[in-house]
């Protein structure tokens, strides 16, 4: 345990993201999004049999042993607390840890806009975080809890599997569960949360329809519901959502979420000129003309209420990749990178603006 502490801490100085630990093989810090080996002995199968065993927690054990690999949250004091993935390769157990940070961040360290603040202050409504694996969603929605926790009093029901950021009661109460410890599963822990007499409930992720009809059921009845999502844009999200179900279904849940949805916020993280990440949101407020466009099944024409919907603190992936080149926080070149519309980005950069947006919605 003690090479494990030396690893983890050694990590935590370099300000790594993520650890991977395989058997004869160097250790692997994740640095600025560079992979990085850690100057170390290799595993054995013996030293990774063991820590497999101490650090998986009693009611994780169960399923590494039937499934060869399991997610749970591992606390080292001292050094930090670690999302972590035990699973097997080669028939050898292997580690994925990422670093959470004890502290919350706040929304200006974080870089987030003012608007997430107006969100997470909604009494009612579905607010759906997405974005690809690593593109900081549970981070994000850290700090608008934080920011309730902060400034509101609310009783506030997190289901998370495992637990990340553990928070501690300020002007809100909160309860965390994690799924296996403290609840079966999410579809467990969602039916019962109702009754648990919640203001604001944070779902770790939607993961089938049983998931997403609970929080519109929670949503519709005064609630409000925060989750992550697996998807690259806003429009991409509707969709994801209604392919949970099954086609002879979608009509009545298109027309439920348009009543329900409050935001999707997606996020792409991307480098700084100083060396370090911060993220680029886009983000879709379900504004009456947004709601209009699902309630009549034309979800191909929300980017352009995207794109003009400044007023209402919307904002596509372009637009704020183009504000923080403006704001001399990225290069022009890692912006064309991680745009969704390279070539339109770049005519913005040369003072052309295209408004499709507008001609398309008329």
């Amino acid at each position: 345990m003690e090479l494990l502490r030396g690893i983890l801490k050694a990590a935590v100085e370099a300000g790594a993201s993520d650890v991977h630990i395989k058997v004869n093989a160097p250790v692997i810090l994740r640095i600025n999004r560079q992979l990085v080996a850690l100057d170390c002995p290799p595993s054995s199968e013996e030293w990774m049999n063991k820590i497999a065993a101490k650090i998986c927690p009693e009611h994780a054990q169960l399923k590494l042993k039937s499934d060869r690999e399991v997610d749970f949250s591992y606390y080292e004091p001292g050094v930090g607390r670690f999302r972590t993935n035990i699973f097997q390769q080669r028939g050898t157990f292997a580690l994925a840890m990422r670093a959470v940070k004890t502290q919350v961040p706040a929304f200006e360290e974080l870089g987030l806009p003012p608007v997430l603040k107006d969100i997470a202050r909604s009494p009612r409504g579905i607010v759906l975080v997405a974005g690809t694996t690593g593109s900081g969603k549970s981070t994000t929605l850290a700090a608008m809890i934080e920011y309730v926790n902060a400034n509101f009093k609310k009783h506030v029901v997190t289901l998370e599997d495992p637990i990340e950021f553990v928070f501690e009661d300020n002007q809100s109460v909160i309860e965390q569960r994690e799924i296996g410890l403290d609840t079966s599963s999410f579809q467990s822990g969602l039916k019962m949360v109702l009754r648990q007499d919640p203001d604001l409930i944070m779902v770790g992720e939607m993961r089938d329809a049983v998931s997403l009809q609970a929080a519109m059921s929670a949503a519709d009845t005064g609630h409000l519901v925060l989750s992550t999502l697996h998807t690259q844009n806003a429009s991409q999200s509707i969709g994801r959502i209604l392919d949970f179900f099954r086609p002879d279904e979608r009509e009545q849940v298109r027309r439920q979420l348009a009543g329900t949805l409050r935001a999707v916020i997606c996020q792409r993280m991307v480098g700084t000129v100083t060396g370090s990440v911060i993220p680029a949101l886009e983000i879709l407020i379900n504004t009456p003309t947004v709601r209009k466009m699902l309630e009549e099944n034309r979800i191909e024409k929300i980017n352009a209420a995207l794109e003009t919907g400044a007023d209402d603190g919307m904002q596509t992936f372009n637009q704020a990749l183009y504000n923080l080149v403006q704001e001399r926080k990225i290069s022009d070149r890692e912006a064309l990178a991680k745009a969704s519309n390279a070539q339109a980005l770049e005519m913005m950069f040369k003072g052309i603006f295209l408004n499709e947006g507008s001609r398309i919605i008329s």
